[in-house]
């Protein structure tokens, strides 16, 4: 197998992704920043310091690979100072796609998100074709990722060969964070949900994420885009799994969206003085006006993404919360 460079590999998706190809006989180089945990231990792994925002290291790290896996994201709802986003997302998915250029790699794997596609009007299922702008991007996460992707694209005409993949919602074990959507399922075990925003996502195993870059590697089009998802949920049945796999109940109360926006406006505005995370999200909010819904059948039928029900998903994200301390005994 080829030498593969991969970023991201001490995050949730990126952790993943990097087992699954040590399990498929990849040999692995993984960037890694000099505070974060090195938590994957193999003789075929090679943890290289540095940071993708930085292009020098970028390109030290990357020499001998044959294939890139560019995972790593800066995925938050909130920064005090929103730059830091844009600086990993924007400038340091540009450095890893210049340092992949120059090195002439065989294959580049690009992590997007559902976040940078666009989404219907009547709230049915969107695909990779599904129009969208800049304006339609809520947030400095989405809009750093829409600008990301356009970065990429022009890699591509310059010869570089992308195959892109836009993970939905991944839930299961590893989300250490935990991932902004991993925190709703900690809040909610913690009952911390006392009511609910009526929303809708789309959930996948981050398992078979993971398992969908690798067969996007080896079986998508260069150029193409590809949807790892599984299945539309409103959050309300969201909650109502959780509360079966549980056995803590779900919020009955469903919160009007507009006085929630300016309440979730005011602790934003508290925020930016205390320098402290939001108690309700601005930017979360503002997502939840539009249900996340999106059709994967693509990536199921050319990539042979598996579909692990989402019950499953679910139930181990459950247990790893729970098994590792992020919930509370009562």
């Amino acid at each position: 197998m080829p030498l593969a460079f991969i970023t991201g590999a001490t995050g949730f998706v990126g952790g993943h992704v990097a087992r699954v190809l040590l399990e498929n006989g990849w040999n692995l180089k993984a960037l890694c920043r000099s505070k974060s945990p090195q938590c994957i231990r193999s003789d075929a792994l090679e943890w290289v310091e540095g940071d993708v925002r930085d292009a020098g290291q970028i390109s030290r790290a990357m020499a001998g690979a044959q294939a890139v896996f560019h995972v790593a994201a800066d995925y938050r709802l909130w920064a005090k100072d929103p730059r830091e986003i844009y600086e990993s997302n924007v400038t340091g998915t540009v450095n890893v796609m210049q340092a992949a250029l120059a090195a002439k790699v065989e294959r580049v794997v690009y992590t997007s998100s559902v976040g940078a596609l666009g989404l219907t009007k009547d709230g049915t299922p969107a695909d990779e074709n599904t129009p969208v702008r800049l304006s339609d991007m809520a947030g400095h996460y989405k809009r750093s990722k829409f600008l990301a992707e356009r970065e990429v694209e022009k890699f591509l005409h310059k010869g570089l060969p992308v195959v892109f993949v836009h993970p939905s919602t991944p839930v299961g074990p590893g989300d250490h964070k935990p991932t902004p959507t991993g925190k709703i399922i900690v809040d909610f075990l913690n009952r911390k949900m006392p009511a609910y925003l009526e929303t809708g996502l789309n959930i996948v195993d981050v398992r078979d994420v993971a398992q969908g870059h690798r067969l996007a590697y080896e079986k998508g089009k260069v150029g193409d885009k590809y949807i790892l998802g599984n299945r539309n949920m409103t959050l309300a049945q969201i909650f109502s799994q959780l509360e079966e796999i549980s056995g803590v109940r779900a919020p009955t109360v469903k919160l009007p969206y507009g006085p929630t926006l300016w309440l979730a406006r005011f602790f934003m505005l508290v925020s930016l003085v205390t320098g402290t995370q939001p108690l309700i999200p601005y930017e979360g909010v503002k997502m939840a006006a539009k249900r996340m819904f999106f059709d994967s059948s693509k990536a199921v039928m050319q990539l042979g993404l598996p579909q692990t029900p989402v019950e499953k998903a679910l139930s181990d994200a459950v247990d790893w919360f729970t098994q590792n301390g992020y919930v509370k005994r009562r």
